[in-house]
């Protein structure tokens, strides 16, 4: 049996309104910029989803930017603050909730 280990994956997620969800009024949802750690990335995925919705939060739709090795091979620049919340991801082996944008309707 091979033991895996985790890597930390950049995911970018899309949710809609819910009650108590604590998105500003008016807004129609939000993009999340999130860390999670995981086997692999439908694990980190599925882990990432079940945290916001205990967070009552409506997870509508999921994009999975890899890991940051993956980020970095596609030339992508990280900064210092955004490899330390991976770092932090990884060791407590959590999802953080890097970034939140809300959405609304022009």
């Amino acid at each position: 049996m091979t033991n895996k280990t985790k890597s930390v994956y950049t995911l970018v997620v899309q949710v809609g309104r819910s009650k108590n969800d604590g998105l500003p009024a008016g807004s129609t949802g939000a993009g999340l910029l999130c860390y999670a750690s995981g086997i692999d990335e439908p694990e980190a995925v599925r882990e990432t989803v079940a945290i916001l919705k205990q967070a009552d939060l409506a997870p509508l739709d999921v994009t999975g930017h890899g890991t940051v090795e993956d980020r970095l091979k596609d030339g992508e620049e990280i900064g210092e603050d955004e490899l330390n919340l991976m770092e932090r991801a990884e060791n407590e082996n959590i999802v953080i909730v890097a970034q939140m944008t809300p959405f609304f309707e022009n």
